[in-house]
């Protein structure tokens, strides 16, 4: 019995109450995701914009071939090591969480020590700027690989605020690195600045995290999460790889000039880009949370994340249309005559990107690894077949339609698949997630 002035809670008001906490949960750590991601990116873009301005259009084009093949790299660390971290242990206890982590990151860090080792003796091979490039890549991959797996590991801890701290710290070694590779005035130095800063950051996430990599644990990890984890290296690897192959093809039928404008106009977007990837380091674990939680809520859940992304990348690209060349001269200097040229289909590129996320999401968090990976390979294909038949047909403008065309209509092929796997997961919804 209640008296006069109380106020009753009834199950509805509970669970109301559990929704809006729920909810106010899910915005916070997508607003550490972006503000995470929008630190690193603005890392990223000032370095780019600093090589740029500073060494003109083809050593900008060395500079972003080392960039890319970083890329591919980093793909390949996170298929193996951080990838099957956040699905199957986004959410666990602490302890379960601490353990995955120590291995998680032996293994990312070993992937450094082992890729950086080879690209140093290939790069030692070439000679020149590109070869010296590529061996300060070499050198610098342990703690660049490292680094990106503390951010993936909090975030599955949900403590997305340690990854932001961790790229503040980045930027903010960078900022003297970058003054001295200026005064040195090459690609190599460059390499070097990006790579030590990062260095930094990846030993200051043992200090957050309380946790030291045992790359000793990296074969145990390797076994425990095969069934996800080459699957993922093959996906991830597939991607970068056909960025990869797309840039020297590139500079192989155009010039290496070509690569740097390409990479300029990618430039442009770095801000739209950094909300991208700011919310792809968030989607997955809340992905997984929402399938865990309400599994009849993750379609449209991946639905409002990828036409979301979609439309803000329509709307910066308009905006990028609409700059005064001026201004475009300020940011990129000799590479905005030739990135401009191509705003309209790079643009249209992170449409596609975008919209195929949501459905990208949705097919991890469900662990269907054979169908992303499908997708991945098909996705991949058309991305070089776009970019390297455009290239013949109509040098860098012809490449830049050719992977536009190419990405969006991958994305589709993603949906379709994620239609798939949604249909299956209700008739025989088996989990994915493993607490030890």
């Amino acid at each position: 019995m209640t008296t006069e002035g109380e106020k009753t809670t009834t199950p509805a008001d509970r669970s109301q109450d559990a929704r809006r906490t729920a909810k106010r949960a899910l915005v916070g750590r997508l607003s550490w995701g972006l503000a995470d991601q929008a630190a690193s990116s603005l890392s990223n873009f000032v370095v780019g914009v600093y090589v740029a301005r500073s060494l003109g259009l083809t050593a900008f084009g060395v500079f972003s071939l080392a960039w890319v093949t970083y890329g591919v790299v980093l793909n390949v660390s996170r298929g193996l090591a951080t990838d099957p971290l956040v699905v199957r242990f986004s959410g666990v206890s602490d302890a379960s969480w601490r353990g995955a982590v120590v291995r998680s990151s032996g293994t990312a860090l070993g992937v450094g020590a082992v890729i950086g080792v080879a690209c140093l003796a290939i790069g030692l091979a070439l000679g020149g700027r590109v070869g010296l490039a590529f061996a300060c890549l070499g050198v610098m991959l342990p703690g660049l690989l490292l680094q990106d797996a503390w951010r993936f590991s909090f975030f599955a801890a949900g403590t997305g605020k340690k990854a932001f701290v961790n790229d503040l710290v980045w930027g903010v070694a960078l900022v003297p690195a970058m003054v001295v590779a200026d005064r040195v005035g090459s690609v190599a130095a460059f390499v070097l600045a990006w790579g030590a800063s990062a260095a930094v950051a990846a030993a200051y996430g043992c200090l957050q995290s309380g946790i030291r990599p045992r790359m000793t644990g990296a074969r145990a990890w390797l076994r425990e999460q095969r069934d996800l984890g080459y699957r993922y290296l093959v996906e991830n690897v597939s991607l970068s790889g056909a960025s990869q192959l797309r840039a020297y093809g590139l500079g192989a039928i155009v010039g290496v000039g070509a690569v740097g404008a390409v990479r300029g106009a990618e430039l442009l977007l770095g801000p739209f880009l950094a909300v991208l990837m700011g919310l792809s380091l968030v989607t997955v674990p809340e992905a997984a949370r929402v399938l865990r939680q309400a599994p009849h809520r993750l379609g449209a859940f991946c639905l409002v994340l990828g036409g979301g992304q979609a439309g803000a990348a329509l709307l910066w690209g308009a905006a990028l249309k609409l700059m005064p060349d001026r201004l475009g001269e300020l940011v990129l200097g000799d590479v905005w005559p030739s990135a401009s040229q191509l705003i309209v289909p790079v643009a249209l590129s992170v449409t596609g990107a975008g919209l195929g996320t949501g459905a990208a999401a949705g097919l991890r968090a469900l662990g269907a690894a054979r169908r992303s990976l499908r997708c991945q390979l098909f996705a991949s294909a058309c991305y070089v077949g776009g970019g390297l038949g455009g290239a013949v047909v109509d040098g860098t403008v012809g490449s830049a339609w050719g992977v536009a065309a190419a990405t969006v209509g991958s994305s589709a092929v993603w949906w379709l698949q994620l239609r798939s796997a949604l249909r299956e997961h209700r008739q025989n919804p088996i989990p994915e997630v493993r607490t030890s």
